[in-house]
């Protein structure tokens, strides 16, 4: 038999990739460079300063009312400026959505700088020198939006998939190891208005208006200093994203900024998992922030107030880096690791409530239970945000990181803003406050057990890549 020459249809390929093969992106080889810990370290440091701006007057709320004439209504004026600061948010996620990170960090870096300058102005008059702290403070605040929001958004950007939940869980948890930091370094430096408790090791002691004024400025310049450090350092190296990229999601292609809002909005899973997340952490938030004046019915002074809040925050960020990297090792279990937070924040917030209410339930009021139940809420809360924020990005991949976590960041300021708003006008009387914690984390539980999870992105890293 002769040769004949093959025909058209004899030369297509008998395996025909499929569609969803066709659209799929080109295999990645990543590569994750050693600078990436130098950039989390930047990220992560400018994010505990700015928590510890935030929660300053708070914990020493008893010796500013002193020292600088503040009201309670004050103090929750002075907490309240960080969740206004989100208002312009949408500006800040657009900013990093098409700019990157690098402008969006400088710009909230030189906020911060701005702010701690105006609040270190030691001015004699005290209504301009309260205008000027307020004016800081609120500074302060409008680095939040990308402090809060781009933690998920640095960790897809430099690290490898088995290294992303806790890089997210170190950029999103140290501005709430600053605000801890405050309730530490406020009492120890700053001195307790006479003849208002008993002195100890850990405390400055008593002292007179004049002295109260010299250590809270001692503290304002401290924090000057070191956020002027900072911003040199991002202005001299903060590098955007890395030459390469580390996976085949950082490589891959993401919806517009106008495209990713409308696909948010519309998205009822994720809505319903960022209410889960918002009021729940909103609530903790506010709450936290003026912790020194919930617990003072109980009997507990300014500085054990001080320290209850620093040991909650505390736990909630060790336990929080630890769960994120067992969330790396055991992929496809966010859902899970969250309604078991959930359930424990349920009954830690019921304990706490109810011990505060002692006269009424009869059970044991004492430090050691106070200690406890309160520090079990901050783990169980605290901790949560990472495995949230993981979450969220595979419920919308490929919506940007940045985008989505901006959205459930300014949920949760929301929520804050408006706890503080009202505490503004019911500050005589503050209990309830427990109980909206109590509500929220009940509110919290009931939504993600109904909510059901997907993995696009791991998908994506697992199968794509592979």
């Amino acid at each position: 038999m002769g040769a004949v020459s093959s025909t058209e249809a004899e030369r297509e390929p008998l395996l025909v990739p499929s569609l969803a093969e066709a659209n799929a992106p080109p295999v990645v080889h990543g590569r994750v460079y050693r600078r990436r810990w130098l950039v989390l370290a930047l990220f992560s440091l400018l994010g505990l300063m700015q928590g510890m701006v935030w929660n300053f007057w708070g914990p020493i709320q008893n010796s500013a009312v002193h020292a600088y004439g503040f009201t309670k209504s004050d103090i929750a004026g002075l907490v309240l400026w960080g969740p206004v600061g989100y208002v312009p948010w949408l500006l800040f996620v657009w900013l990093m959505d098409k700019k990157g990170l690098r402008p969006s960090l400088l710009l909230s870096a030189f906020l911060m700088l701005l702010g701690s300058v105006l609040r270190s102005v030691p001015l004699m008059e005290e209504p301009l020198r309260r205008w000027l702290i307020h004016g800081g403070q609120f500074l302060n605040g409008l680095a939040g939006p990308t402090i809060m929001s781009a933690g998920p958004y640095l960790s897809t950007t430099w690290f490898a998939p088995d290294q992303r939940a806790t890089a997210t869980a170190v950029a999103s948890l140290f501005c709430y190891l600053g605000g801890a930091a405050s309730f530490v370094v406020g009492p120890m430096v700053v001195p307790a208005p006479n003849n208002t408790q008993q002195t100890s090791f850990w405390t400055a002691g008593q002292g007179s208006d004049t002295t109260i004024r010299d250590r809270i400025q001692l503290v304002m310049y401290a924090e000057l200093g070191a956020i002027a450090v900072l911003f040199v350092a991002v202005l001299l190296y903060f590098p955007s994203r890395p030459p390469l990229p580390p996976s085949v999601a950082a490589a891959s292609q993401r919806l517009s900024y106008r495209s990713s809002i409308c696909r948010l909005l519309s998205n009822f899973r994720f809505l319903m998992i960022a209410l889960a997340y918002a009021v729940p952490t909103g609530v903790s938030a506010g709450w936290a922030g003026v912790l020194d004046m919930v617990l003072t019915p109980a009997k507990v002074s300014q500085v054990d107030a001080g320290w209850i809040g620093f040991w909650s925050v505390i736990g909630g960020c060790v336990f929080g880096i630890a769960m994120a990297k067992f969330a790396d090792s055991i992929r496809g279990m966010l859902k899970l690791i969250l309604v078991l937070m959930m359930a424990g924040a349920s009954l830690a917030s019921t304990w706490f409530t109810l011990t505060c209410l002692s006269q009424y339930t009869h059970l044991p009021s004492t430090a050691a239970i106070l200690y406890t139940s309160c520090i079990l809420i901050g783990i169980f809360i605290n901790s949560s945000i990472p495995i949230f924020f993981e979450l969220f990005i595979e419920t919308v991949y490929p919506v940007p990181e940045g985008i989505t976590c901006g959205v459930v960041t300014f949920l949760g300021n929301l929520v804050t803003g408006l706890l503080l708003f009202f505490l503004t006008f019911y500050c005589k009387e503050v209990s309830w406050l427990n109980w909206c914690l109590v509500g929220s984390c009940l509110f919290s539980l009931v939504l993600l057990l109904f909510f059901r999870e997907t993995y696009d992105r791991l998908y994506l890293d697992v199968f794509v890549s592979v």
